[in-house]
């Protein structure tokens, strides 16, 4: 009796030495993961796909190639805030590499009475004469973007993109009597196209922390060209997370500025834009 007692109360020691260790080596396996997980990145994601309301605000002017005559958009045609659109596509393909492209159209077409004599492009517009102002402008932005900080709360990056910049710019009068005196249909019009290289710093910040519900984000990008011209742009918002996909985005265009000087062959644009931004955002 006592032998078996003692093959009984080894075979329980045993039994219980032996889940004692596989319980530890289930735990010691296990912190790693949980570390993984509390250092894994708030902001995980593959594709993401971004599209923007864009309340604008354009001012600036239109100059002519070899500076023959401008175009105020303020004074001139009193170019009124108007809405657009904007979007943009981004592969993530490493932890800290993405590359994008992105759209942004700003166009607008005003009737307008002529209150000063305008000379664009060889044709003059005398005062009084009802005419059509257009202004249209695509941006294509292709890029390529690297996180030189990314923590589980955000990431701070440097952007650098290529700006493909089509601007058109024209008016158009037809044949009318003014003051007395016929004038015959006039129109002119001049053609901008121009790759603008840019780059500045990116960052997205979760104010909360380990939860991705609430955040900031914003840019600012910029390049100078010389006797060419320059560029600079920075915005701002606030998103909220939807679910773990989409995120909505509201904030401020603090400003958009493009300058393209003109010569013989060049016509010149210096355009301001600024305004609310809202949009939707989904990532996958």
């Amino acid at each position: 009796m006592t032998f078996v007692y003692y093959k009984e109360k080894k075979s329980k020691v045993r039994f219980f030495s032996l889940s004692t260790l596989v319980l530890c080596i289930v735990a010691l396996s296990a912190v790693p993961r949980v570390n993984a997980q509390e250092n894994r990145d708030l902001d995980t994601y593959t594709v993401r796909f971004d599209g923007y309301w864009f309340y604008s605000q354009p001012r600036g002017s239109f100059h002519g190639s070899g500076q023959q005559g401008f175009i105020d958009f303020q004074k001139d045609v009193n170019f009124n805030s108007y809405n657009t659109g904007a979007f943009r596509a981004e592969w993530r393909f490493t932890r800290k590499n993405h590359i994008f492209v992105g759209a942004l159209p700003l166009n607008q077409t005003k009737d307008i009475t002529v209150t000063r004599p305008i000379t664009f492009q060889g044709q003059t517009y005398v005062t009084g004469l009802a005419a059509t102002a257009r202004l249209q402008t695509y941006i294509f932005t292709p890029g390529y973007q690297y996180d030189i900080l990314r923590r589980r709360q955000g990431h701070l990056s440097i952007v650098a993109q290529l700006d493909l910049c089509y601007v058109r710019g024209s008016v158009r009068a037809a044949a009318q009597t003014v003051n007395g005196m016929f004038h015959a249909a006039q129109a002119s019009s001049s053609t901008l196209r121009a790759p603008l290289p840019v780059a500045g710093p990116e960052f997205r910040y979760f104010l909360i922390p380990n939860s991705r519900r609430l955040f900031v984000d914003g840019n600012v990008l910029g390049m100078y060209f010389f006797g060419y011209g320059n560029f600079i742009s920075s915005f701002g918002t606030v998103g909220v997370a939807i679910n773990k996909n989409f995120n909505l985005q509201a904030g401020y265009q603090l400003g958009s500025r493009i300058n393209i000087q003109s010569n013989t062959s060049r016509i010149g644009l210096n355009l301001t834009q600024t305004g609310v931004i809202a949009g939707l955002e989904a990532s996958f």
